[in-house]
């Protein structure tokens, strides 16, 4: 759909649009502190779970999550754009963390996948719908900064995950007391957070759109097309940099579990950076040109050449540690003006849905990447080879994102915030 149709007008709702990023970024930090904690306790779970001692059975446990989680995802946006952000919110956060609570009973190969696909149904149908309520409430004034600083909880998150190994070491805590006391944590908050949570107003310009045209509108929009194939190439390697890093570390530098899941996580903080700066940045360039968000991103992405390099070819700890930062920082700014993006290219009835079409095509082939990049491994592929692949593929994606035409400034985009 044409970047043109808008809204009568844009409310501004102050400081209730920034009460929602706070409300949200704990629910973020569960959400990629449940599904990546697993990564970083691999060892201390091989003892207790037969089975998944292989890379390529570790691959299909880290890969089923990705599927089942993409396969769903369009689905529960377009429950988000048809119903309620704030229920679907809410009840994403309630399951998953029940699932989580769950995971620390697992005692085979076959339950752990049960519980990973689980997983990826409950954690689907949140991520759409609160970018989709942040973008809402948010103007083009601050659009990016706001996802930015959502997305920062998603990158604490990790840094947590990462760190979960050290405490699956201790025996007075274990793998299964991590699983079960964060699930716990994450049910407490669900229950204030539904009644706190609000939803943005309707607007009578909100046209009802049924499945049908919903994909129509999406996939005849050359350019939701390209930023969807935009959004899944980087994230092919970002997926096997989170979930293979520790393992990587480990073997390559001879570590511990603990302290490699610990360097694993020095992508984060710079991805946290990466998002404040980058949001910041993009919104700033906004002012001067409709595709400010574009080109910030684009830079982000050439980060990416240098850090994949180093990271696939590091002979020392050091080099690894420095290509994981700048990984990171390019991260960030990818991050934070994806949604931001598809905001300028699609109404605000087809938000969620659209980025969860988007997180159906990324996460798929992320799934099939954490998969391909065990059975790889497990026949000896070196790690520098198959990282320079994903170098390339990160040069192709600034072409493809450059390509990306929005007609407008987003605020005229049919957004009411």
């Amino acid at each position: 759909m044409a970047a043109g149709n808008s809204d009568s007008g844009l409310t501004d709702y102050g400081s209730l649009a920034w009460l929602i990023v706070l409300l949200l970024f704990p629910v973020a930090l569960l959400n990629y502190l449940d599904r990546q904690m697993l990564a970083a306790m691999k060892t201390s779970m091989i003892a207790d779970i037969p089975g998944i001692e292989t890379k390529e059975n570790w691959g299909l446990v880290l890969g089923v999550f990705k599927w089942v989680y993409a396969g769903l995802s369009p689905f529960g946006g377009y429950v988000a754009d048809r119903i309620s952000r704030r229920h679907v919110i809410c009840l994403s956060l309630l399951v998953w963390s029940l699932v989580t609570w769950l995971t620390a009973d697992v005692r085979t190969f076959e339950q752990l996948l049960l519980m990973r696909a689980l997983m990826g149904i409950s954690e689907a149908f949140y991520i759409p719908a609160a970018l989709a309520m942040i973008t809402d409430f948010h103007t083009g004034r601050n659009r990016s900064l706001a996802v930015g600083i959502h997305q920062t909880g998603i990158y604490i998150g990790l840094i947590l995950g990462g760190m979960a190994g050290y405490a699956a070491e201790q025996p007075a805590i274990g793998w299964r007391f991590v699983f079960s006391s964060c699930g716990l944590i994450g049910i407490l908050y669900a229950l204030p957070l539904m009644l706190i949570l609000k939803n943005p107003p309707r607007t009578a310009a909100r046209q009802p759109f049924n499945p049908v045209q919903t994909l129509h509108s999406l996939l005849s929009n050359v350019n939701f097309l390209l930023l969807v194939l935009y959004f899944t190439l980087p994230a092919i390697a970002g997926w096997v940099v989170r979930d293979w890093m520790p393992d990587i570390l480990r073997e390559k530098f001879s570590l511990s579990q603990g302290k490699a899941g610990l360097v694993s996580t020095f992508v984060h903080p710079a991805s946290i950076a990466g998002a404040a700066l980058g949001g910041f940045l993009a919104d700033r360039w906004m002012i001067r040109s409709h595709r400010g968000r574009i080109y910030i991103s684009a830079i982000g992405m050439a980060m990416f050449l240098p850090s994949l390099y180093a990271v696939g070819s590091a002979p020392t700890q050091f080099t690894a540690m420095a290509g994981l930062v700048l990984f990171g920082l390019g991260w960030g700014f990818f991050d934070c003006n994806n949604m931001p993006i598809l905001c300028q290219i699609a109404r605000p009835e087809l938000r969620a849905t659209g980025y969860g079409i988007m997180n159906l095509v990324s996460i798929s082939c992320g799934g099939f990447g954490d998969w391909g990049f065990g059975w790889l491994r497990d026949r000896n592929v070196p790690v520098n080879l198959i990282f320079g692949a994903f170098a390339l593929v990160a040069a192709l994606s600034i072409v493809i994102v450059l390509l990306i035409r929005p007609q407008t400034q987003d605020e005229h985009v049919g957004t009411q915030a």
